[in-house]
């Protein structure tokens, strides 16, 4: 079955285009999460509302041009609020606690914890929940000077509950939030066209503008020699229909050269095929491809390249909060591969040997995994009797 062989690699932006480089670009992140129960998807372009004045920009300190490992996210940053009483629907909650959000914002943050360098390019509302996850990127080490605020437009909210039975259920207030907004003129392609990877999600494909932005912004990346990250993170509800959310993903697919995928997600590509079946998972790698993961949950993850496929187990811990689980795993990854690309080379042959294969960025993740086991970023390890639980969720650990 063929899920891309007809759409190009960047859809709606001519070959040779050209974009207006201004100091910066924003957008929002959602949280990895499974289940939404409610949100307000708009299948439309946005129109700016009047009066809504031109977006600023983040205020970290420029990078540095000797930066070589630099992983650039793009993608949705918003607040979560979560009920104080775990276990309980949104109408039963007694109350509720922000916690930051998005899964591109995610990311870059668990590769600065890891020790690796990132910035962040999304927009927020000029509010005081923007300016807070602004400082709150800044505080974790994540340039955050790629960032837009625009006065027009709130920051995207998402109320979120986990359920007694460990599932997850969302609410989202997005209609139109301002990580919809980004425009192409306000991408900050200086820092994308310094990056070694640049990171992305499909839920900046939903509307436009952020749709063009999006596309120009991986264009850009990718004729500058950058790697390609993509976690599609699927989102149903916000999208206008099953249909438009599997085009939407799979339009830009061809372009990435890393890919991490769940099982539910592949279920959902491939209109219901076993996710387990190798020769399933194979339909959805394209010619271009050098790492195909996909992630299992407390079983690990397999990944597959171009001639040979792997799988790595997953560690033992206490769960506490599996929230932004994939996040963290992404962060884990792309941070070794920035560091060492040659280890995508080594995964376009067969390991010659067990200790070739252990040098792997798939098995390295597991060494990043016991570093969070032992001791979460930001904190000395903890007690014995605390160590076996940790939180996945980078933007929430604290």
């Amino acid at each position: 079955m063929a899920f891309h062989a007809a759409a190009p690699p960047f859809p709606g932006l001519a070959t040779g285009a050209r974009l207006r480089c201004n100091d910066a670009a924003s957008l929002r992140v959602f949280p990895t999460r499974r289940r939404t129960i409610a949100a307000l998807p708009t299948c439309c372009p946005i129109r700016r509302l009047p009066g809504c004045i031109k977006a600023v920009s983040g205020n970290s300190d420029p990078l540095e041009t000797s930066d070589s490992s630099l992983i650039v996210c793009f993608g949705e940053l918003l607040i979560d609020f979560v009920p104080t009483v775990s276990g309980l629907s949104l109408a039963e909650a007694p109350a509720f606690k922000k916690a930051p959000g998005g899964a591109p914002a995610n990311v870059a943050v668990g590769i600065a914890r890891l020790g690796g360098s990132s910035a962040f390019i999304g927009k927020v509302g000029d509010d005081e929940f923007g300016h807070m996850l602004a400082n709150i990127l800044k505080e974790n080490n994540v340039n955050n000077q790629g960032m837009r605020f625009d006065a027009g437009a709130r920051t995207a909210l998402a109320f979120v509950t986990l359920r007694s039975d460990g599932e997850r259920e969302f609410m989202f207030y997005r209609n139109p939030s301002a990580d919809m907004l980004l425009e192409v003129a306000e991408l900050d392609l200086d820092i994308i066209t310094k990056a070694k990877i640049f990171h992305y999600g499909s839920i900046s494909l939903i509307t436009e503008p952020c749709k063009s932005a999006h596309i120009a912004a991986a264009k850009a990346a990718k004729e500058a020699g950058v790697l390609l990250s993509y976690d599609p993170n699927l989102r149903l509800p916000l999208w206008p229909s099953a249909e438009s959310a599997r085009d939407g993903i799979l339009s830009i697919w061809d372009a990435a050269d890393i890919i991490k995928i769940s099982e539910e997600e592949i279920s959902f590509l491939t209109k219901g095929e076993d996710p387990y079946d190798d020769a399933v998972v194979r339909k959805l790698f394209h010619p271009n491809l050098k790492l195909l993961l996909v992630t299992e949950g407390p079983n690990g993850c397999r990944y597959y390249s171009k001639d040979f496929s792997g799988r790595v187990s997953g560690l033992k811990v206490e769960q506490v909060d599996t929230t932004g689980a994939g996040d963290a795993f992404v962060a884990g990854i792309l941070s070794q591969l920035a560091s060492d690309v040659s280890l995508l080379q080594a995964l376009g042959r067969s390991p010659k040997s067990s200790s070739e294969a252990r040098r792997g960025p798939c098995a390295s993740l597991r060494f990043q995994a016991m570093r969070f086991k032992e001791a979460p970023p930001g904190r000395s390890p903890e007690p014995e009797p605390k160590r076996r639980a940790f939180r996945a969720s980078a933007l929430s650990c604290t």
